[in-house]
């Protein structure tokens, strides 16, 4: 399915599609599981220094159970994005400098779950977040995602700005388009006045395409997944669907996607990524 094939912060991925960190994303027989199943990259779980017993969404083994997991998938040309919690700034720094040593291609900072944003408040000040990207940033040499919570305290365009400064590729934001948004996908179009119609969409406008956007949240079909990129997303992570169905859901919201592009006459995703217009 060469039409959702991309290029993600330079790193070529077979699919838009992949799960988001967390769901089915742990334990070394259920990524195997995702892996068999996907041809598109996969997320593993949010790990920190030595595993986390609680909360339990952020439940994992530590950073070396993954670094032996990315070391493998690397050897075997499996694109690998790890995702890193921590409650300092430095175990920020380790857990990044062990999982790219092992050779993940996107490390990605999850700085929107509260148990980051309460440790070291990474959005308190411009300062604060300039000092934990900035200093992982000095520590690798991989492309380098931030999570994003919805509402971080600054305007899109500043922290656009700030990620851009510090050399970040990837932001991942929130899908979290209103429900009763009139949009009509095969047009590329939506009703109202040209407005952020979600947070993929205001960093998307904000970044100016310095920023690759990564959606997160409600996509649980190829149509959810084509509006999205409407608004912006280079891809999207999968979660609800992934704990409902299995495995499979990713390979389904693909084939789904690379129908709907085919349907109305696209040759590759890139072509309606960000190409929603208001009406």
């Amino acid at each position: 399915m060469e039409r959702t094939s991309i290029l993600l912060g330079g790193c070529e991925l077979k699919s838009t599609i992949m799960n988001a960190s967390g769901p089915r994303s742990a334990e070394r027989g259920e990524i195997y599981e995702l892996t068999a199943v996907h041809r598109g990259a996969i997320v593993f779980k949010s790990c920190n220094m030595a595993g986390l017993d609680t909360p339990e969404n952020l439940k994992n083994a530590g950073v070396e159970h993954f670094a032996a997991l990315a070391s493998e998938f690397a050897a075997r040309g499996k694109p690998v994005i790890a995702s890193i919690v921590g409650s300092t700034e430095s175990e920020f720094v380790e857990v990044a400098k062990r999982l790219d040593r092992a050779g993940a291609a996107i490390l990605e900072l999850n700085l929107a779950d509260d148990y980051v944003r309460s440790s070291i408040a990474p959005f308190a000040s411009f300062e604060r977040l300039k000092s934990l990207v900035g200093r992982v940033r000095g520590e690798v040499g991989c492309v380098l995602a931030v999570k994003l919570p919805p509402k971080s305290g600054f305007s899109p365009r500043s922290l656009a700005d700030a990620l851009k400064s510090l050399r970040v590729a990837i932001a991942v934001c929130q899908n979290d388009l209103a429900k009763d948004a009139q949009v009509d996908a095969g047009a590329g179009t939506v009703k109202g006045p040209p407005r952020a119609l979600s947070h993929t969409h205001a960093m998307f406008r904000e970044s100016e395409g310095l920023l690759d956007i990564v959606a997160v949240g409600g996509i649980n079909s190829g149509g959810d997944a084509y509006v999205a990129h409407l608004t912006g997303a280079k891809a999207v992570q999968v979660g609800s669907a992934l704990i409902k169905e299995g495995a499979g859901a990713l390979g389904r919201i693909d084939r789904e996607l690379n129908a709907m592009l085919a349907e109305h006459g696209k040759d590759s995703v890139n072509q309606i990524i960000g190409a929603m217009k208001f009406i």
